[in-house]
């Protein structure tokens, strides 16, 4: 009763982003329940999502345009994909922190790639995002490398090295990791 429509859009807006839009394995059935019981309510979702994901401007498009163009590599001798974006991209297209948001999901959708990173070169430091499909546990990954941490198959972690530092250990990372990347079951 002390759910208005502005707190059940905020509660789905948190629930849809934090579940991958429902897709990830952790989505329980409660969490489908609770979606429900906000319909129920009343909510109208559609209004929700295209707030989230088809609000953006321009740039951003053009700066995702370049990225997959002139930043993506695959290595599908590892089943892996890695972005990594100058500062010099960001300043290019003027992109502020949020216009990032998402970018390492999308070589996931590359059939056979089982881990994406992204490399962001922020000036002060270097921000790192991992995502995984399957076995492949970026949580560690992102610990034993990176200074970080995170889910299973969600994780982050940050260095002060350069960027062409972080992405040379990024590669050494992948390499010790062949085994588990190259034989990868889901």
């Amino acid at each position: 009763d002390k759910i208005n429509m502005e707190i059940a859009e905020c509660l789905y807006a948190g629930v849809m982003t934090d579940t991958g839009s429902f897709r990830f394995p952790a989505t329980s059935a409660n969490v489908h329940r609770m979606v429900a019981n906000l319909k129920d309510k009343g909510l109208k979702q559609g209004p929700v999502h295209e707030a989230l994901y088809d609000n953006f401007m321009e740039n951003r498009f053009r700066f995702l345009g370049n990225v997959l163009l002139n930043r993506m590599e695959i290595f599908y001798e590892y089943n892996t994909a890695l972005i990594a974006i100058p500062q010099a991209d960001l300043i290019k297209y003027n992109i502020k922190t949020g216009d990032t948001e998402g970018l390492v999901n999308y070589p996931l959708s590359i059939q056979g790639i089982k881990l994406a990173a992204i490399i962001i070169d922020r000036g002060e430091e270097r921000k790192i995002s991992f995502r995984s499909k399957g076995g492949f546990d970026v949580n560690t990954f992102a610990r034993t490398y990176f200074n970080g941490g995170g889910h299973f198959n969600a994780a982050g972690g940050q260095s002060k090295e350069s960027l062409d530092e972080v992405v040379a250990l990024f590669s050494k990372a992948m390499t010790e990791n062949k085994n588990q990347l190259s034989n990868y079951q889901f």
